[in-house]
């Protein structure tokens, strides 16, 4: 396994990112969607994990326009308000308009790597990420084959940029695994999405997680939930595997 530092150009700067490969050779490519706590050793762990499956994994950080930042921990940031207020505007920083156009770049920079098989790429996003992958699987139809989504909220609302709009351009598979308890994504969302999806005839499938709170796929979330996780990495492991291997 190999790891590196990169810095892929943006049309609002430079956006820094960790680049994964499993082993010499060529691999389908990935790109992991961060969530809201930014990057930090427990999602390097993740995209460790996923690209020891066979895939070249690209771990962006989506924050990179409020500048440079400690690594969090969720725990001790959600639990103090001061802290929450301080760490704002780098969640306010981007949107799922930004990782749109943010996707652009990254997928030009797999287009230069010579450890990367082919075009078609999947793409996998927690918490915000989880409607960014959406947004890349409607915003880039000929490149992404497979999104998923895990304890993503907001995927059908009313906002112009509402992942769930983008349904009718999909080409790709689409896996949305929802958490039983998750004030980000209830009910009326989950019927909009499936609704949305279906009319399209898009590829998918939407499970909720029984007992899972938001947050219970990422090991350093005080929700998590192991025997959710492990769900969480069996589907996410089959779409790939179903969509991006020969």
């Amino acid at each position: 396994m190999s790891v590196r530092s990169v810095a892929i150009e943006t049309n609002d700067g430079v956006c820094p990112a960790s680049l994964l490969n499993p082993r010499e050779g060529t691999f389908p490519a990935v790109i992991f969607f961060m969530d809201a706590p930014g990057i930090r050793p427990t999602l390097v762990e993740m995209a460790h994990r996923l690209a020891s499956h066979g895939y070249v994994v690209l771990l962006p950080d989506l924050f990179y326009r409020a500048g440079p930042y400690d690594p969090v921990e969720p725990a001790a940031l959600f639990a103090d308000p001061e802290k929450r207020a301080q760490f704002a505007k780098f969640y306010t920083s981007t949107s799922l308009a930004k990782a749109r156009a943010d996707t652009a770049a990254f997928l030009s920079f797999f287009d230069a790597q010579p450890s990367v098989k082919g075009s078609k790429v999947g793409c996998v996003g927690y918490c915000m990420g989880g409607g960014m992958a959406l947004t890349a699987a409607g915003a880039y139809p000929d490149r992404v084959v497979a999104a998923a989504s895990f304890h993503g909220g907001r995927l059908a609302t009313g906002h112009a940029e509402s992942p769930h709009l983008l349904a009718p351009k999909m080409r790709g598979r689409i896996y949305v695994a929802c958490a039983e308890n998750d004030p980000s994504f209830p009910e009326d969302q989950r019927i909009l999405l499936e609704q949305s999806l279906t009319d399209a005839g898009v590829r998918h499938v939407i499970e909720t997680y029984a007992g899972a709170r938001h947050g219970f796929a990422v090991p350093d979330n005080p929700s998590y939930d192991p025997g959710a996780a492990e769900r969480h990495w069996t589907s996410l492991l089959k779409l790939f595997r179903e969509m991006l291997e020969p």
